[in-house]
């Protein structure tokens, strides 16, 4: 940022309340953010999607640790004093050492929540077979987080995985509704399922897999539970909130809501509409 005032020293004069910073690399946050605000009407929110240089998924871990870290600096030099980082490869690759190397150095007032850990304490308490699948992208898949995760909470669960690269693509095209769709999710599906047939609960690890959740369960027992995580995100927010008023009383509360991108603004809210259920406005942004 040469001959700009840095984004930590932006951060450091801001101590006023201010909204919650929602960020993804893309559009699927937006089916978290949809669900937070169903939760949380009352709170302002901040979404940026990092458009410009998605996907983060491919992305080594370095790469998608930097372009995170930038993207939670900018959210904080706007006024977010708790960024909630709606991006499972993000949440995966980079919300440990942002939480544990940088908060500490930028402020350690502020707080960076992700999306695995709230999700791995819900389908602990739905497993009864202690058998669980995930469907992930390929970049949260080789991270192995969901599985580490749940092996610090209940070592007797196995977890199977399956990564699908498809799957994003087809959503952001608008194309999951069609029959083209179905060849994909039933290959995936029939993946996983003949890695363990004990399976009973099944991630949705990535935040787009939800619309494709119809398709998914029309190809599974009834018996089976699919768990996507805006509702459990949701919740999970508002009982952070609710134990902790000192963080809740920097969320300004005036039922806003912004977006950000760093692609074009016209393109992002075009593409929002797949996700979220009205029109909106996105202004353009540069992360550095």
């Amino acid at each position: 940022m040469t001959g700009k005032k840095s984004y930590r020293d932006i951060i450091s004069a801001s101590n006023k309340p201010g909204p919650i910073g929602v960020f993804d690399s893309g559009y699927g946050g937006l089916t978290i953010l949809d669900e937070i605000r169903n939760e949380l009407p009352k709170y302002d929110y901040l979404y940026l999607g990092d458009n410009a240089r998605t996907p983060y998924g491919t992305r080594s871990f370095d790469v998608v640790y930097k372009f995170t870290l930038q993207c939670v600096e900018f959210l904080f030099s706007q006024g977010c004093h708790l960024v909630i980082l709606a991006c499972n490869t993000a949440s995966a690759k980079a919300l440990r050492s942002i939480q544990q190397n940088d908060l500490p150095n930028i402020d350690p007032s502020r707080r960076v929540l992700g999306v695995i850990r709230p999700t791995v304490e819900e389908v602990e308490q739905l497993t009864t077979s202690k058998h669980i699948g995930l469907f992930a992208t390929p970049g949260t898949v080789l991270s192995n987080s969901y599985p580490l995760e749940i092996q610090k909470i209940s070592p007797e669960i196995s977890v199977v995985s399956e990564a699908c690269p498809m799957w994003v693509p087809l959503i952001e095209n608008n194309e999951h509704k069609d029959e083209g769709a179905d060849y994909f999710v039933k290959k995936h599906v029939k993946n996983l399922m003949s890695k363990d047939s004990e399976i009973d609960t099944i991630i949705l690890g990535c935040t787009h897999y939800p619309l494709l959740k119809d398709k998914i369960e029309q190809l599974l027992p009834d018996s089976v539970n699919v768990v996507s995580q805006g509702e459990i995100v949701a919740k999970s927010l508002a009982d952070y909130l609710r134990r902790h008023p000192e963080m809740d009383i920097k969320c300004s509360k005036n039922g806003t809501t912004r977006y950000l991108t760093t692609e074009n603004p016209g393109k992002f809210s075009s593409s929002a509409s797949i996700f979220l259920d009205k029109d909106i406005q996105a202004e353009n942004v540069e992360v550095e």
